[in-house]
């Protein structure tokens, strides 16, 4: 099972591994140059990266490699240059490597894939890196969605989710699902929902409902259930009736941050 991702904390598939692991309360840490820096600018602070004095990018994803008990590889794709380095680096230390091309393969048939190669090969710490943003827009969303697929299963092949002493899945509170659809939806949506009466609510799009209750409230998501009846009052809650009140839950947000004028399109 993995129990901690390392990551070079380069935008893209490295920057995306460090998030999923963040929202599902996973240790993280790696190898980054000294002095921090990515193509987007330094590494936020919130990475927990140690800078490697005089290290090179390439010098950093060799240390990672080593550091780790296996190597993810997501793209979309061939493997460019400095990928078939980290590659053949794995290679040459003897440790297991993986490259999933998402060109070939769904993501949900990869995160089979991968579920199996990590328990195959007890991989506790996880190296995942891939293409940066520059080369693979993507990029991001795909291995976020990879991974937390992934971590979903674990967590239910487990049993952890019935132990309440264990860390809870992402996402486990209405406000977790909040932040990712604010990151989500485009700026139209995010205002058109922000200006709505609240006795439209109930017509909004069940797109947005279907998306909620399939992508947050999977097998019964007991922990955000647990959350929405806290927030409704009611000591039974079902699937509809959670996404209904993360529904309301979002347009209080909006409504405060959002209530802008409505910019038509052509």
């Amino acid at each position: 099972m993995i129990k901690k991702i390392i990551s070079g904390g380069q935008t893209g598939a490295e920057q995306a591994a460090l998030d999923a692991s963040i929202k599902w309360r996973i240790p993280h840490g790696g190898w980054i140059k000294e002095a921090r820096t990515t193509e987007a600018g330094k590494l936020p602070g919130k990475y927990k990266l140690t800078g490697m004095p005089q290290g090179t990018a390439l010098k950093c994803a060799g240390r990672n490699i080593i550091d780790s008990d296996g190597t993810l590889i997501v793209s979309h794709g061939d493997l460019v240059k400095e990928l078939k380095y980290q590659h053949e680096k794995t290679v040459s230390h003897n440790k297991p490597f993986l490259h999933i091309d998402l060109e070939k393969i769904n993501e949900f048939q990869a995160a089979h894939v991968v579920k199996k190669w990590v328990s195959e090969n007890s991989i506790e710490a996880l190296y995942v890196t891939g293409a940066k943003i520059s080369d693979n827009k993507y990029i991001y969303q795909a291995v976020m969605r990879l991974l937390t697929t992934v971590f979903h299963m674990e967590i239910i092949e487990s049993g952890l989710s019935g132990d309440e002493n264990t860390a809870t899945p992402f996402p486990g509170t209405v406000d977790e699902v909040i932040d990712t659809l604010l990151d989500e939806m485009p700026l139209r949506d995010r205002v058109q929902i922000a200006r709505m009466k609240e006795d439209r609510l109930l017509f909004v799009s069940p797109a947005l409902e279907n998306y909620i209750r399939n992508k947050f409230l999977w097998d019964g998501n007991k922990y955000l259930l647990k959350d929405c009846m806290k927030r409704s009052g009611r000591e039974v809650i079902d699937e509809y009736e959670a996404a209904a009140v993360i529904i309301h839950a979002l347009w209080e947000n909006l409504k405060e941050t959002h209530r802008m004028r409505l910019v038509k399109t052509k």
